[in-house]
């Protein structure tokens, strides 16, 4: 299984294939929403069921490894029922953290007097150690053998691609942070009681890079940015040392509607996003998996992962629901714009969209003449690539983590460093090396992004869920870090930063979601997160629906069909929410940016009206019909196949009556 990532063309694999030569560490990474999740779980279930004893471990903050699995999980490994030999279990940064200090400080109780444990506590704080013992757990798995001793297969359900280069280059920066420190001390702790570490981060690091023990999954969705981000890891992870590699397009449509407008727009925005990244999909082995009609949850859906959606022969009739009532995205952008300034944020799960929509305010804000500041906390940025470089009027930045690094290390060692001996001008010199000095440096930056905020719009384009939220909570133990190694050089932006986030006259938090269950349940929990917080959003917005655009393919009508309950969960959690329907053209450039907001959709919104036949006599009994229309059409007088004289049976949009068996063909009805 193993690919150099050079030499001629792979051909594509299939996903069986894969399966068979799979190594003993599997890496699922990519672009958020693509799918890692689904595949990871489908790989295991698979192995699982071939007899393999297998562990499946999420390295996500925000791990969703429980909704797809229906199984609650923990820090420790869980046996899934039904499926004998798969056990799952997530990485919990707060619990890992604990469990951290514990394995450091544990040994010395009773040993060393109190006032030393507790400054070894107080050390063992800071910003960074939530983050380095979630990769401690990770490594453990990979350079630990006793830890997965009882496995055959160990798959890493990794988080989205930014903070997954980052989990993989640790090792690397850890073993050589340890082999050249010199103070015998760092922000994790006296190196004494690190040698186990040493050990296990070395033995990581030689896992990650043995082809015949690691693999990557590079996972993406026949769209440009998932494959601009795919080819991104590819080369990074190949400088890295990682070899082995292969992609998996998941998510592929191809029509089975002659004349459907939805469909054949969707499979050629699918071809040409294929066609563009021709030459990086012939450097790697590539897997296809085609778009399945239903949400991928529960064991039976997995299992059928890589199966085909040919069966669905023809589209399901839609049950008569009433649509949910949903802003118009452009009064949601009116309400916003009131303030004159402030900051704007947009959160939630990755993939749905939070990039897209950030450059969209941004542009409309921009168009209605107001100054706007773009940026973005995330690894794994594509601002400028969704922008197209066309940011007339807009400054746009990324809070770049080496730039930031360099720039507070200097402003630390010339100011905390100026009032030091020689000796203490070195251990500080020597702390500021650690790789969490990098954490700190990007707080400092993303609340200085907050500040600027004072005279305009700023809008910040966040991380995916759970980054996001380790960003916010440990806003206290950055603070006490910030204490520990610059002293009075605590910015002010970084005092105001919890009054400025929990002022709503200053920071609407948008929530972006898309109608399917871990999307929407994640974004619900980020909510609950914020408010504890202090933080109210200000609104939700759903991406990409099929809803309303009326196809009538299989596997379109099902999913369209599926993403009723989800609008309508959205609009009892949300106090304000809007909703943007499925784009034909990717959402990338000013124009197809601005589309977004525009009062006519690139497909007319459509909806189900009810209509009955007008009765020739005072016992006949009417006949009903459901008939799609745009929604500002004229209601019809007549039956557009049979010529029946008819009526609209309505309250407002309410059905009064359930259609008939009847059916009509092709002229946009049922």
């Amino acid at each position: 299984m193993a690919h150099s990532g050079k030499g001629p063309a792979a051909m594509s694999v299939d996903f069986s294939d894969f399966l068979s030569s799979a190594t003993r560490f599997l890496f699922f990474t990519g672009k958020g929403g693509v799918g890692k999740t689904s595949l990871a779980c489908a790989t295991a279930i698979s192995l699982a069921d071939a007899g393999r004893r297998v562990l499946l471990v999420s390295t996500d903050p925000a791990s969703n490894l429980d909704e797809v699995l229906e199984t609650p999980l923990s820090h420790e490994p869980r046996q899934i029922p039904r499926v004998p030999g798969l056990f799952a279990l997530n990485i919990d940064p707060q619990e890992a953290a604990r469990q951290y200090r514990e394995k450091i400080i544990g040994p010395m109780r009773g040993i060393l007097p109190d006032a030393a444990l507790e400054n070894m506590e107080e050390q063992l704080s800071g910003a960074c150690t939530m983050e380095i013992a979630a990769f401690d757990e990770f490594s453990r798995f990979l350079g630990e053998p006793t830890s997965t001793m009882g496995y055959d297969h160990v798959i890493f359900d990794t988080a989205p691609t930014g903070h997954t280069l980052r989990l993989l280059t640790l090792p690397k920066a850890w073993t050589g942070f340890f082999q050249t420190n010199t103070s015998g001390t760092s922000c994790l702790g006296p190196l004494a009681g690190l040698d186990q570490q040493r050990s296990v981060y070395e033995g990581a690091l030689k896992a990650l890079t043995n082809p015949a023990l690691a693999s990557v999954i590079l996972v993406s969705r026949a769209e440009m940015a998932p494959l601009r981000e795919a080819r991104r890891t590819h080369e990074e992870l190949l400088a890295l040392g990682v070899s082995n590699q292969r992609l998996v397009l998941n998510g592929l449509f191809t029509s089975s509607v002659d004349g459907d407008r939805i469909a054949t727009a969707m499979e050629a925005r699918g071809k040409r996003a294929l066609a563009h990244f021709a030459d990086f999909l012939n450097q790697l082995p590539v897997c296809h998996i085609p778009l399945r009609p239903t949400n991928l949850i529960g064991l039976n859906a997995l299992r059928a992962i890589t199966g085909t959606a040919s069966d669905l022969k023809a589209a399901p009739e839609a049950p008569v629901i009433a649509m949910p009532l949903f802003e118009n995205i452009g009064d949601f952008l009116s309400e916003l714009e009131q303030a004159g300034r402030g900051i704007i944020m947009t959160m939630g799960k990755g993939g749905v969209g939070k990039t897209t929509l950030a450059a969209a305010i941004a542009m409309e804000l921009v168009s209605r003449g107001h100054a706007v500041h773009l940026s973005t906390t995330d690894p794994a940025a594509h601002l400028l690539d969704t922008l197209q470089g066309n940011s007339q009027g807009l400054a746009v930045s990324r809070i770049d983590p080496q730039e930031e690094t360099s720039a507070y290390v200097a402003q630390v060692m010339e100011t905390q460093g100026a009032q030091l001996d020689a000796e203490s001008r070195a251990l500080l010199a020597e702390d500021l090396r650690s790789p969490c000095t990098e954490e700190i440096a990007v707080f400092r930056a993303f609340a200085r992004t907050v500040a600027a905020a004072s005279d305009g719009f700023v809008i910040l384009d966040t991380a995916p869920t759970g980054h996001t939220l380790l960003l916010l909570d440990t806003t206290e133990a950055y603070h006490r870090e910030l204490g520990r190694q610059s002293r009075d050089t605590i910015p002010e932006d970084v005092r105001t930063l919890l009054p400025r986030l929990r002022d709503p006259d200053f920071t609407r938090v948008i929530l972006v979601t898309l109608p399917e269950a871990t999307p929407v349940h994640e974004a619900a929990q980020l909510q609950d997160d914020l408010r504890r917080a202090g933080i109210e959003p200000f609104g939700w917005v759903v991406n990409q629906c099929l809803t309303s655009l009326g196809s009538n393919d299989p596997v379109l009508r099902h999913r369209a069909i599926n993403e009723g309950p989800y609008l309508a969960e959205v609009t009892s959690l949300a106090k304000r929410s809007a909703m943007i329907t499925w784009q034909a053209e990717e959402p990338i450039g000013s124009a197809a940016l601005a589309s977004l907001f525009a009062t006519s959709s690139p497909f007319p919104f459509m909806k189900t009206y009810i209509y009955e036949t007008l009765p020739s006599g005072c016992c006949e009994t009417p006949k009903h019909y459901e008939i799609k229309q745009e929604e500002a059409a004229p209601a019809l007088t007549r039956h557009p196949e049979t010529g029946e004289a008819i009526r609209r049976v309505m309250i407002g949009d309410q059905p009064l009556a359930k259609a008939s068996s009847e059916c009509c063909g092709g002229t946009g009805c049922c």
